[in-house]
């Protein structure tokens, strides 16, 4: 696949393969996303705002330049903004590809970093150098006009022009407290709603506060995705329940959307309205108790997008896509082209019968 390196949401020509039930591939323009949906499908979407969650600054101990990235908070609540996990890199910016940046300086509790008008202190190391939590010192409204102020998307090298906030933010972003975009929103439009509603198809959204695609280090990459809050509002629960009922499908618009649906599901078939923490991580042995396709993004297989994706289609289905996606010169990242997976027949087997 081809790294996608110009931030457009919807660039004319955006692909989209389809992968449905039985593992057939078929590929079509993106924009013909809407009419693989059915007459009585839901959609949901995550309407996460996109924080400006890269800070630059000084270690203050030392003076080494760094960059912290905000990767997690414990809640979606709006003045819960003075504890956040971080990833530390040291001197450098996001032209630096990710796995080759350096480390910071040796990170110990107790240490200060001046994030331009931010000051933080490390409480912990969260079990890795370059990880830590951190504690920005002021009211919350301090801290939200110091973040709009002095922090910036965050970035990785494939995209060569710095990002603005509006590159990576939905068409229906609402509350910003996403790390990185939920990009498979990017696909979604106002003309696309309309011609689902057009087609008999219910839209809805929920927020989960979507975390970081990659850290630059293996042994953090393979703790992702971490835990990530969400919200699911009344209205969208109970179309849930409406549609299990009748056995109608519910589509995902993004992995961040399959965590939160999942995970409300554990204690059984039924989703409830309210908050919780995404933190369970779906793969081959998962068994799907909610959603039935899901429209992502193209990824790669080391990724924690892709070990999701095992939960929908068996391994060798997806090599084999990945192989097609390669030769077809598709485009990854959050900026790239799209597939359409559906739920494999046995997966939706398993889960009736579990039912």
């Amino acid at each position: 696949m081809i790294a996608a390196d110009l931030p457009v949401q919807r660039p004319r020509g955006a692909r989209l393969m389809v992968i449905d039930s039985r593992g057939t591939f078929a590929h079509a323009p993106r924009s013909a996303f809407v009419q693989l949906l059915r007459k009585g499908d839901l959609v949901i979407a995550n309407d996460a705002a996109t924080l400006p969650a890269s800070l630059s600054g000084e270690h203050v101990r030392t003076g080494t330049p760094i960059e912290i990235r905000l990767a997690a908070r414990a809640s979606l609540a709006a003045d819960d903004v003075g504890r956040f996990a971080a990833v530390i890199f040291g001197p450098g910016d996001y032209r630096i590809r990710t796995e080759d940046r350096p480390l910071p300086p040796a990170i110990v509790a107790g240490d200060r970093l001046q994030l331009g008008p931010l000051t933080a202190s490390v409480e912990a190391l969260l079990g890795h150098p370059r990880l830590a939590r951190v504690r920005f010192e002021g009211s919350a409204a301090a801290i939200w006009a110091a973040l709009a102020h002095h922090g910036r998307p965050i970035q990785y090298a494939h995209v060569k022009e710095p990002l603005e906030l509006w590159d990576v933010w939905t068409p229906i972003a609402a509350a910003p407290v996403a790390f990185e975009p939920p990009s498979a929103g990017f696909a979604l439009d106002w003309a696309a709603l309309d011609r689902m509603r057009e087609r008999g198809v219910r839209f809805a959204t929920l927020t989960l506060a979507a975390g970081l695609s990659s850290t630059g280090d293996p042994a953090l990459d393979r703790r992702l995705p971490f835990d990530e809050p969400y919200s699911i509002p009344e209205s969208t629960a109970r179309a849930i329940t409406e549609h299990r009922a009748s056995g109608r499908r519910v589509i995902a618009i993004g992995t961040t959307v399959v965590r939160a649906l999942e995970n409300a599901a554990r204690a059984g078939r039924v989703v409830s309205a309210g908050y919780g923490v995404a933190n369970q991580r779906l793969g081959p042995q998962s068994r799907l108790q909610i959603v039935d396709a899901v429209l992502t993004g193209t990824h790669e297989p080391e990724s924690s997008h892709y070990q999701l994706l095992t939960a929908f289609a068996d391994e060798r289905t997806l090599r084999n896509a990945s192989a097609a996606l390669d030769a077809h010169g598709y485009r990854t990242h959050e900026f790239g082209d799209s597939m359409f997976v559906e739920r494999r027949l046995d997966a939706r087997s398993a889960g009736v019968a579990a039912a």
